[in-house]
């Protein structure tokens, strides 16, 4: 018997290519292309290794450089397909298509993306997904325009129904000011399947720009399992929210009504840019593809300790640290740079 009801896949299930939209000169990594250019190609190699990968350039010479790069890194050059799409920044996590799955077959949905609430200009970003569509990169999966904005980064799924998000986020007036939260839930519901909503109110990520994206704070790693960022630093600014947010999360239940196993990742000491401004470093922002787990480090203590624990998480995946530090300049990190295309999606 077929449904129409759509499913919104975790990430942890099989996938067939990740997304990149290469960093270039004309947008604001400019300053920091020297630094920023390894952080992409590692993240490309890693991914190559495993399954395909769908770059979007600038120009012509743009992807000769980014082909350059990943040869000298050793990257499985068959496993990329590129295009030449301009763009005005790089987090595929929230320009990119989201995909569910209808009776099995993927269905890219292509929301609207305003730069998280206007903050940024985003006119080119938020065509991506339908130029790439137009070029084929998607094969023959089909593409639909929904008129809401939604980031990729704002909603976590675990597979069987249930959305984790940030009401912050998602119920921000820059965004969808004429939706409240049930209109936000029925609107989902409709789009993504989802019929479980567990929606925090608590944390947030000191020079986080997204409106506290969940993909900073509390991550799905199984159906019964959500890590999440700690601090026990009672001096530091993130602990009582990062606090009330542990506690929130310990009121959740899973789908059969048993608390979720909770594993703590701590927050990397400070990291201040030149503006004295601290950055949102957080190892919640890790990718997960077929068979590893890609996660972000920042030459940090913490490091080691959020590598062995993701990897209690994911004991049949290999975990894979990216030195991910001059992402953070930029605010976002490895999570908020890819965004994964399940299985079906490209050929």
């Amino acid at each position: 018997m077929q449904t129409h009801t759509p499913v919104l896949p975790a990430e942890w299930a099989p996938q067939s290519a990740v997304m990149l939209t290469w960093p270039h000169a004309h947008s604001d990594w400019l300053p920091w292309l020297p630094q920023v250019t390894p952080v992409f190609t590692d993240i490309a190699y890693h991914v190559s290794q495993r399954q395909q990968l769908v770059i979007s350039c600038w120009d012509q010479r743009h992807q000769a450089e980014v082909e350059m790069h990943l040869r000298e890194r050793g990257a499985d050059l068959d496993k990329i397909r590129f295009y030449l799409v301009s763009s005005n920044d790089t987090w595929a996590r929230d320009h990119g298509p989201i995909t569910v799955l209808v009776n099995g077959q993927p269905k890219l949905l292509d929301f609207i993306f305003n730069g998280w609430g206007k903050k940024f200009e985003a006119g080119l970003d938020t065509q991506i997904s339908g130029k790439l569509s137009a070029l084929k990169a998607f094969g023959d999966t089909p593409i639909r325009p929904i008129n809401l904005v939604l980031e990729g980064g704002s909603i976590e799924s675990d597979g069987i129904g249930t959305l984790l998000t940030t009401e912050q986020c998602l119920l921000t007036p820059t965004r969808n000011p004429q939706l409240d939260r049930a209109a936000i839930e029925h609107t989902l519901t409709e789009l993504l399947g989802v019929d479980r909503y567990l929606w925090l109110t608590e944390g947030h990520l000191a020079g986080d720009d997204t409106d506290s994206h969940i993909d900073t704070l509390a991550r799905f790693c199984s159906t019964d399992t959500i890590a999440y960022v700690t601090c026990e630093d009672e001096d530091d600014d993130h602990y009582a929210p990062l606090k009330a947010m542990e506690a929130e999360l310990q009121t959740f239940r899973t789908r059969d009504g048993q608390p979720y196993k909770l594993v703590a990742l701590p927050i990397p000491l400070p990291i201040i840019d030149e503006d004295g401004v601290r950055l949102p470093a957080t190892h919640a922002n890790f990718l997960i593809i077929n068979g590893a787990v890609l996660v972000p480090t920042y030459q940090d203590p913490t490091d080691a300790i959020a590598l062995e624990r993701l990897q209690h998480c994911f004991p049949d995946r290999e975990i894979i640290a990216v030195d991910c530090r001059p992402l953070i300049y930029q605010y976002g990190s490895l999570h908020c740079v890819t965004m994964q295309l399940p299985a079906g999606v490209v050929s």
